[in-house]
């Protein structure tokens, strides 16, 4: 039952981004139109991660409560992860940037997602190196 609710929640969300994205394009992309698929991004993003970490929860707590435990510390490696980024971004104005001046917070926390980015790509490297590693070793 659950799978067929997943189902047509899935598809119907996808009727409504098709819908506001071809709304935003015939209207040639306006101030309007892209606020609205911003907001509708950040709708849908938010609502997937609360979902995901809500389901999660509640499962790992049903299934296994012992689980919780690991998942607690997941979520303290990833604000320790994010607090490092944050601490190692310099916030300082992007080189030949001529427009109006950007809040010191804002290029903090551009900066700090670049250093996310930067973490991830190279934790997503390291992972690979290291499956190829491991099944090298594995096969032997």
């Amino acid at each position: 039952m659950y799978e067929k609710i997943i189902k047509y929640l899935s598809f119907a969300l996808l009727i409504v981004s098709a819908v506001i994205a071809i709304w935003a394009y015939a209207t040639g992309f306006t101030d309007a139109a892209v606020n609205t698929l911003l907001y509708w991004a950040y709708a849908m993003v938010g609502v997937g991660i609360f979902s995901a970490v809500i389901i999660g929860i509640v499962i790992s707590a049903v299934n296994n409560p012992k689980s919780l435990i690991k998942m607690g510390l997941g979520l303290v490696a990833v604000a320790a992860v994010v607090g490092i980024a944050y601490v190692l971004a310099p916030g300082s104005a992007a080189l030949g940037y001529v427009g109006p001046e950007i809040p010191a917070s804002t290029l903090k926390l551009t900066d700090t997602i670049l250093n996310l980015t930067y973490f991830t790509c190279g934790a997503a490297v390291c992972a690979i190196i290291c499956g190829v590693v491991v099944n090298v070793v594995r096969s032997k």
